[in-house]
Protein backbone atom coordinates (compact mmCIF):
# COMPACT_ATOMS: atom_id res chain seq x y z
CA UNK A 1 0.00 0.00 0.00
CA UNK A 2 3.00 2.56 0.59
CA UNK A 3 4.37 1.80 -2.69
CA UNK A 4 0.75 2.52 -4.27
CA UNK A 5 0.32 5.48 -2.87
CA UNK A 6 4.11 6.73 -3.14
CA UNK A 7 4.30 5.59 -6.76
CA UNK A 8 1.00 7.45 -7.25
CA UNK A 9 2.21 10.92 -5.71
CA UNK A 10 5.77 10.43 -7.56
CA UNK A 11 3.55 10.59 -10.77
CA UNK A 12 1.87 13.70 -9.90
CA UNK A 13 5.12 15.44 -8.79
CA UNK A 14 6.77 14.25 -12.18
CA UNK A 15 3.39 16.15 -13.99
CA UNK A 16 3.72 19.45 -11.79
CA UNK A 17 7.57 19.35 -12.68
CA UNK A 18 8.86 18.43 -9.26
CA UNK A 19 10.47 15.75 -10.46
CA UNK A 20 13.20 15.67 -13.53
CA UNK A 21 14.86 13.46 -15.85
CA UNK A 22 13.00 9.63 -16.33
CA UNK A 23 10.72 8.05 -14.28
CA UNK A 24 9.48 4.77 -14.30
CA UNK A 25 6.69 3.64 -11.64
CA UNK A 26 5.86 0.04 -10.02
CA UNK A 27 2.42 0.67 -10.30
CA UNK A 28 0.67 -3.11 -10.70
CA UNK A 29 4.22 -5.08 -9.33
CA UNK A 30 4.22 -4.38 -6.09
CA UNK A 31 3.94 -7.72 -4.97
CA UNK A 32 7.15 -8.71 -6.85
CA UNK A 33 9.40 -6.40 -4.66
CA UNK A 34 7.49 -7.28 -1.17
CA UNK A 35 7.11 -10.90 -2.36
CA UNK A 36 11.04 -11.13 -2.93
CA UNK A 37 12.63 -8.89 -0.20
CA UNK A 38 10.47 -10.59 2.59
CA UNK A 39 12.44 -13.77 1.79
CA UNK A 40 15.75 -12.12 2.41
CA UNK A 41 17.88 -11.42 5.47
CA UNK A 42 19.20 -7.48 6.07
CA UNK A 43 22.57 -9.21 5.29
CA UNK A 44 21.24 -10.16 1.76
CA UNK A 45 22.09 -8.10 -1.50
CA UNK A 46 19.77 -6.74 -3.83
CA UNK A 47 20.26 -5.25 -6.89
CA UNK A 48 18.32 -3.66 -9.40
CA UNK A 49 17.51 -2.13 -12.65
CA UNK A 50 16.05 1.40 -13.47
CA UNK A 51 12.09 0.60 -12.17
CA UNK A 52 13.43 0.45 -8.08
CA UNK A 53 11.24 2.85 -6.15
CA UNK A 54 9.11 -0.17 -4.80
CA UNK A 55 11.82 -2.41 -4.08
CA UNK A 56 13.70 0.55 -2.26
CA UNK A 57 10.85 1.11 -0.11
CA UNK A 58 10.18 -2.69 0.09
CA UNK A 59 13.98 -2.97 1.38
CA UNK A 60 13.59 -0.19 4.34
CA UNK A 61 14.80 3.07 2.73
CA UNK A 62 12.74 5.71 4.02
CA UNK A 63 9.88 7.35 2.03
CA UNK A 64 11.22 10.76 2.52
CA UNK A 65 14.48 9.38 1.21
CA UNK A 66 13.51 8.16 -1.78
CA UNK A 67 11.35 11.13 -2.48
CA UNK A 68 14.10 13.64 -1.82
CA UNK A 69 16.72 11.66 -4.53
CA UNK A 70 13.36 11.50 -6.92
CA UNK A 71 13.40 15.49 -6.05
CA UNK A 72 17.28 15.68 -6.66
CA UNK A 73 17.92 16.97 -3.04
CA UNK A 74 20.79 16.73 -1.04
CA UNK A 75 18.73 14.69 1.20
CA UNK A 76 18.26 11.95 -0.97
CA UNK A 77 19.46 8.88 -0.64
CA UNK A 78 21.99 8.94 -3.67
CA UNK A 79 22.68 12.89 -2.34
CA UNK A 80 20.23 13.75 -4.99
CA UNK A 81 22.92 12.57 -8.00
CA UNK A 82 21.32 9.54 -8.72
CA UNK A 83 17.26 10.69 -9.30
CA UNK A 84 14.91 7.76 -10.04
CA UNK A 85 17.36 5.50 -11.76
CA UNK A 86 19.61 4.99 -9.18
CA UNK A 87 18.54 4.48 -5.55
CA UNK A 88 21.38 3.51 -3.73
CA UNK A 89 21.77 2.21 0.20
CA UNK A 90 24.43 0.30 0.88
CA UNK A 91 24.28 0.29 5.09
CA UNK A 92 20.47 -2.13 3.82
CA UNK A 93 22.64 -3.75 1.47
CA UNK A 94 20.61 -1.85 -1.22
CA UNK A 95 23.12 -2.01 -3.93
CA UNK A 96 21.35 0.52 -6.45
CA UNK A 97 19.10 0.55 -9.61
CA UNK A 98 21.07 0.59 -12.65
CA UNK A 99 19.98 2.15 -16.06
CA UNK A 100 21.67 0.02 -18.57
CA UNK A 101 19.46 -2.81 -19.90
CA UNK A 102 21.35 -5.98 -18.18
CA UNK A 103 23.96 -4.05 -17.15
CA UNK A 104 23.34 -4.88 -13.10
CA UNK A 105 22.93 -8.52 -13.80
CA UNK A 106 26.80 -9.52 -13.57
CA UNK A 107 26.75 -7.31 -10.53
CA UNK A 108 24.28 -9.82 -8.80
CA UNK A 109 26.44 -12.48 -9.77
CA UNK A 110 29.46 -10.44 -8.32
CA UNK A 111 27.70 -9.90 -5.12
CA UNK A 112 27.05 -13.42 -4.89
CA UNK A 113 30.46 -14.43 -5.54
CA UNK A 114 31.86 -12.29 -2.78
CA UNK A 115 29.85 -14.14 -0.80
CA UNK A 116 30.95 -17.41 -1.37
CA UNK A 117 33.90 -16.37 -1.66
CA UNK A 118 33.49 -14.34 2.03
CA UNK A 119 32.09 -17.91 3.33
CA UNK A 120 29.00 -16.34 4.27
CA UNK A 121 25.69 -17.61 3.53
CA UNK A 122 24.15 -14.53 2.17
CA UNK A 123 22.35 -14.60 -1.16
CA UNK A 124 21.92 -11.93 -3.81
CA UNK A 125 18.94 -11.06 -5.82
CA UNK A 126 18.91 -8.99 -8.89
CA UNK A 127 15.98 -7.96 -10.08
CA UNK A 128 15.29 -7.06 -14.21
CA UNK A 129 12.47 -6.76 -16.91
CA UNK A 130 11.94 -9.56 -19.41
CA UNK A 131 14.17 -7.36 -22.20
CA UNK A 132 17.10 -7.93 -20.27
CA UNK A 133 17.43 -11.87 -21.26
CA UNK A 134 18.19 -10.87 -24.89
CA UNK A 135 21.17 -9.14 -23.55
CA UNK A 136 24.44 -11.15 -23.92
CA UNK A 137 25.35 -10.12 -19.67
CA UNK A 138 22.15 -12.05 -18.93
CA UNK A 139 23.80 -15.36 -20.52
CA UNK A 140 26.92 -14.63 -19.23
CA UNK A 141 26.17 -14.27 -15.20
CA UNK A 142 23.90 -16.77 -15.17
CA UNK A 143 26.85 -19.17 -17.06
CA UNK A 144 29.36 -18.36 -14.51
CA UNK A 145 26.49 -18.46 -11.78
CA UNK A 146 25.73 -21.75 -12.15
CA UNK A 147 29.34 -22.94 -12.73
CA UNK A 148 30.30 -21.90 -9.41
CA UNK A 149 27.41 -22.58 -8.05
CA UNK A 150 27.01 -19.49 -6.36
CA UNK A 151 24.29 -18.27 -3.91
CA UNK A 152 22.09 -16.06 -5.97
CA UNK A 153 18.73 -15.32 -7.19
CA UNK A 154 18.25 -13.83 -11.01
CA UNK A 155 14.28 -12.38 -10.95
CA UNK A 156 13.10 -11.60 -14.58
CA UNK A 157 9.49 -9.30 -13.48
CA UNK A 158 7.49 -9.75 -17.00
CA UNK A 159 5.78 -7.17 -17.24
CA UNK A 160 4.98 -8.73 -20.57
CA UNK A 161 6.11 -5.45 -22.38
CA UNK A 162 9.79 -5.28 -22.52
CA UNK A 163 10.95 -3.15 -24.96
CA UNK A 164 12.43 -5.33 -28.42
CA UNK A 165 11.95 -8.80 -26.60
CA UNK A 166 10.33 -12.13 -28.08
CA UNK A 167 9.44 -13.53 -24.11
CA UNK A 168 6.29 -12.96 -24.45
CA UNK A 169 6.01 -16.07 -26.49
CA UNK A 170 5.66 -19.33 -25.13
CA UNK A 171 8.52 -20.69 -27.42
CA UNK A 172 10.45 -18.22 -25.74
CA UNK A 173 9.68 -18.66 -22.70
CA UNK A 174 10.27 -23.04 -22.77
CA UNK A 175 14.12 -21.71 -24.37
CA UNK A 176 14.56 -19.64 -21.57
CA UNK A 177 14.04 -21.98 -19.26
CA UNK A 178 15.80 -24.78 -21.19
CA UNK A 179 18.88 -22.09 -21.42
CA UNK A 180 18.69 -21.65 -17.37
CA UNK A 181 19.02 -25.67 -16.98
CA UNK A 182 22.18 -25.69 -18.86
CA UNK A 183 23.69 -23.04 -16.64
CA UNK A 184 22.73 -25.65 -14.06
CA UNK A 185 19.61 -23.83 -12.22
CA UNK A 186 15.87 -24.33 -11.99
CA UNK A 187 13.76 -21.76 -13.80
CA UNK A 188 10.00 -21.13 -12.12
CA UNK A 189 7.35 -18.77 -13.55
CA UNK A 190 5.43 -17.14 -10.65
CA UNK A 191 2.27 -15.81 -10.24
CA UNK A 192 3.84 -12.28 -9.80
CA UNK A 193 0.17 -10.35 -8.56
CA UNK A 194 -0.11 -12.95 -5.57
CA UNK A 195 2.38 -11.87 -3.02
CA UNK A 196 2.01 -14.99 -1.36
CA UNK A 197 2.99 -17.23 -4.38
CA UNK A 198 6.42 -14.83 -5.09
CA UNK A 199 7.17 -14.79 -1.27
CA UNK A 200 7.13 -19.20 -1.23
CA UNK A 201 8.96 -19.28 -4.37
CA UNK A 202 11.54 -16.89 -2.72
CA UNK A 203 12.20 -18.81 -0.10
CA UNK A 204 12.70 -21.92 -1.96
CA UNK A 205 14.90 -20.23 -4.28
CA UNK A 206 16.72 -18.71 -0.69
CA UNK A 207 16.86 -22.08 0.87
CA UNK A 208 18.51 -23.41 -2.26
CA UNK A 209 21.26 -20.43 -2.89
CA UNK A 210 21.94 -20.87 1.29
CA UNK A 211 22.79 -24.51 1.53
CA UNK A 212 25.06 -24.15 -1.28
CA UNK A 213 23.04 -25.18 -3.87
CA UNK A 214 23.78 -22.93 -6.57
CA UNK A 215 21.67 -20.29 -8.31
CA UNK A 216 17.85 -19.76 -9.21
CA UNK A 217 15.68 -18.07 -12.18
CA UNK A 218 12.40 -17.04 -11.22
CA UNK A 219 10.46 -15.93 -13.95
CA UNK A 220 7.63 -13.30 -12.03
CA UNK A 221 4.66 -13.14 -14.14
CA UNK A 222 3.45 -9.17 -13.41
CA UNK A 223 1.79 -5.77 -15.09
CA UNK A 224 2.21 -2.74 -14.72
CA UNK A 225 -0.99 -0.41 -14.88
CA UNK A 226 1.39 2.31 -16.57
CA UNK A 227 3.33 3.22 -19.30
CA UNK A 228 6.83 2.32 -19.24
CA UNK A 229 8.07 6.02 -18.09
CA UNK A 230 5.85 8.78 -17.34
CA UNK A 231 6.42 9.80 -21.22
CA UNK A 232 4.83 6.51 -22.14
CA UNK A 233 0.51 6.22 -22.19
CA UNK A 234 -1.05 3.89 -20.07
CA UNK A 235 -2.89 2.55 -23.09
CA UNK A 236 -4.06 3.37 -26.84
CA UNK A 237 -0.47 2.73 -28.31
CA UNK A 238 0.64 -1.10 -28.04
CA UNK A 239 -2.25 -1.93 -25.63
CA UNK A 240 -5.61 -1.64 -25.44
CA UNK A 241 -7.92 0.24 -22.35
CA UNK A 242 -9.70 -3.07 -21.94
CA UNK A 243 -6.98 -5.05 -21.75
CA UNK A 244 -5.67 -2.59 -18.88
CA UNK A 245 -9.03 -2.85 -17.03
CA UNK A 246 -8.97 -6.48 -17.26
CA UNK A 247 -5.69 -6.57 -15.73
CA UNK A 248 -6.66 -4.78 -13.01
CA UNK A 249 -9.02 -7.71 -11.73
CA UNK A 250 -5.73 -9.19 -10.62
CA UNK A 251 -4.41 -6.18 -8.62
CA UNK A 252 -2.15 -7.69 -6.34
CA UNK A 253 -3.51 -5.17 -3.72
CA UNK A 254 -6.95 -6.27 -4.34
CA UNK A 255 -5.78 -9.61 -4.14
CA UNK A 256 -4.22 -9.80 -0.91
CA UNK A 257 -6.82 -7.18 1.07
CA UNK A 258 -9.17 -10.09 0.04
CA UNK A 259 -7.30 -12.84 1.24
CA UNK A 260 -7.12 -11.01 4.25
CA UNK A 261 -10.39 -10.27 5.00
CA UNK A 262 -11.63 -13.86 4.51
CA UNK A 263 -8.72 -14.83 6.90
CA UNK A 264 -10.23 -12.38 9.52
CA UNK A 265 -7.39 -10.40 9.22
CA UNK A 266 -8.82 -6.65 8.00
CA UNK A 267 -11.78 -5.38 8.10
CA UNK A 268 -13.01 -1.65 6.72
CA UNK A 269 -12.10 -0.60 10.08
CA UNK A 270 -8.42 -1.55 9.73
CA UNK A 271 -7.89 -0.81 5.91
CA UNK A 272 -9.14 2.77 6.47
CA UNK A 273 -6.05 3.36 9.17
CA UNK A 274 -3.99 1.88 6.91
CA UNK A 275 -4.78 4.29 4.24
CA UNK A 276 -4.54 7.28 6.77
CA UNK A 277 -1.08 6.41 8.02
CA UNK A 278 0.25 5.60 4.78
CA UNK A 279 -1.36 8.24 3.23
CA UNK A 280 0.39 10.88 5.53
CA UNK A 281 3.58 8.93 5.66
CA UNK A 282 3.96 9.59 1.47
CA UNK A 283 2.42 13.34 1.89
CA UNK A 284 5.46 13.77 4.87
CA UNK A 285 7.75 12.72 2.39
CA UNK A 286 6.95 15.01 -0.76
CA UNK A 287 6.88 18.17 1.91
CA UNK A 288 10.61 16.63 3.16
CA UNK A 289 11.54 16.66 -0.55
CA UNK A 290 10.01 19.92 -1.50
CA UNK A 291 12.02 21.98 1.39
CA UNK A 292 15.17 19.77 1.45
CA UNK A 293 18.42 21.72 -0.26
CA UNK A 294 19.75 21.15 -3.32
CA UNK A 295 23.13 19.63 -3.38
CA UNK A 296 25.64 21.83 -2.81
CA UNK A 297 28.12 22.22 -5.80
CA UNK A 298 31.17 20.84 -4.14
CA UNK A 299 29.45 17.40 -4.30
CA UNK A 300 30.34 17.23 -8.07
CA UNK A 301 33.74 15.96 -6.18
CA UNK A 302 32.17 13.31 -3.93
Amino acid sequence: LLIRHFEEKAGEAYSLGQIGGFCHLYIGQEAVAVGTIAALRPDDYVVSAYREHGQALARGIAPRAVMAELFGKATGCSKGKGGSMHLFDARLHFMGGHGIVGGQIPLGAGFAFAAKYRGTDQVSLTYFGEAAANIGSFHEALNIAGLWKLPAIFVIENNGYGMGTALKRAAAITDLYQRAASYGMPGTEVDGQDVVAVKEATDAAVARARAGDGPSLLELRTFRYVGHSMSDAASGTYRSKEELETSRQRDPLILLETRLRERGALNDSSLAELEKSVTAEVEDAVRFADESPDPDPNELWT
